[in-house]
């Protein structure tokens, strides 16, 4: 009779998950693969991902080490061979002539159209003071060139990719921290021997950091951006990014993490990032869960997807690319311990409008509860 009870218990158990699974997976429709960048590193904790597709296949890059900020936090990359992730390899550190060593922070790859694979990254004991580093690869991230210093103070793109423009500019989407948030853009026409800095743009009393690039037609720009305002900000250039109105919040919620964003082939616009409100008047909330919306115009979002819905935080910082099968490409961090890769097919998505910035209700779908408030970290 006992193992009769345990039996119908497990039952009964498996049975809730099932649902449970199925009622997710309608939120997840669309997804074609999930899986991790590796099972083992040589390092704890990672953070800040970004991938691109290059000749030989896709490239991801992350730093890694004992924690974000620690000397010995180094920059990875894996490298998809064969329908798998190679083993996480170093690409970059702190280690300066003197021998003293500082962590390495937010790296961007960007392949450059018929030309080389770059590695975006800084250097730098806090992100007050980091400065920008790249290096440049000719066979899709096996071998690297030496490691050279932007100029003139330059940093790169701060976290997310950077966009190449009809007339020829590439355009880094950047920004600073320190006496106050601030967003500019580091442009260069020669794939980053030379450039030129425009900003930052009109802030409008906000603190914001981290913009993605949005293309829509006739030389219109658009960029959303992290924020301690508590929603996402925009600003938007009508002159192939010279000049941006000043910032104004979105009507989408910011848990002063990190997004990202990206314009398909087909014209709409794809957004990733944790559509959480904090608490009260708080700017920082927890980072769960991971959201997928998309626009036609980038003004009004449509729910999308959800990547990651648990009462575990964190799931954050994450990027996204499609690539020339016209596959979504998502990576982000799992809980600070690995890299999460996504793939989904944006022709299986089904869209729900979301209005007054409130993710729209499910039914039978529930939000998860945090059972505890932790402090986010940067």
């Amino acid at each position: 009779m006992l193992k009769r009870k345990i039996y119908i218990t497990l039952g009964l158990i498996f049975a809730v998950a099932i649902g449970a699974n199925a009622q997710l997976e309608k939120w997840q429709k669309g997804i074609v693969k999930q899986e991790y960048l590796y099972d083992k590193a040589p390092f704890p904790s990672c953070h800040s991902a970004t991938i691109v597709e290059t000749p030989t296949g896709l490239v991801a890059s992350y730093f890694g080490g004992t924690k974000e900020r620690d000397p010995d936090v180094e920059i990875y990359i894996s490298r998809f061979v064969e329908g798998k992730w190679l083993a996480p390899v170093s690409a970059a550190n702190g280690i300066q002539p003197d021998g003293k060593r500082l962590p390495t922070w937010n790296p961007v790859l960007y392949q450059v159209p018929g030309g080389d694979l770059i590695l975006f990254y800084k250097i730098g004991p806090k992100p007050s003071e980091w400065w920008g580093m790249m290096r440049t690869s000719k066979d899709g991230g096996i071998t690297w060139s030496e490691a050279t210093k932007l100029p003139n103070d330059n940093i790169g793109p701060v976290k997310n990719k950077p966009v190449l423009l009809s007339n020829g500019n590439l355009f880094a989407p950047s920004s600073k921290e320190g006496k106050g948030w601030r967003i500019h853009f580091e442009v260069t026409k020669d794939n980053g021997k030379t450039w030129r800095t425009i900003g930052p743009i009109d802030s409008n009393g906000m603190d914001a950091i981290q913009p993605s690039i949005l293309q829509h037609k006739d030389g219109k720009l658009q960029i959303l951006a992290r924020s301690r305002n508590r929603s996402l900000v925009e600003s938007w250039s009508t002159d192939n990014g010279e000049t941006w109105s000043p910032l104004a919040k979105t009507n989408l919620p910011n848990n002063n993490s990190g997004t990202d964003a990206v314009t398909m082939k087909d014209g709409r616009h794809v957004l990733v990032y944790n559509h959480v409100l904090p608490p009260g008047e708080l700017a920082k909330g927890a980072r769960t869960p991971l959201n997928v919306s998309i626009s036609k115009d980038g003004k009004q979002w449509y729910a999308a997807l959800i990547l990651e819905d648990s009462p575990i935080s964190q799931y954050s910082y994450p990027a996204v690319i499609q690539t020339s099968d016209g596959m979504l490409h998502f990576i982000y961090t799992w809980r600070r311990e690995k890299i999460k890769h996504v793939v989904v097919d944006p022709s299986k998505l089904k869209l729900k409008k979301i209005e007054n910035g409130v993710w729209p209700s499910m039914k039978g779908y529930k939000a998860p509860v945090l059972t505890e408030t932790k402090n986010e970290e940067p």
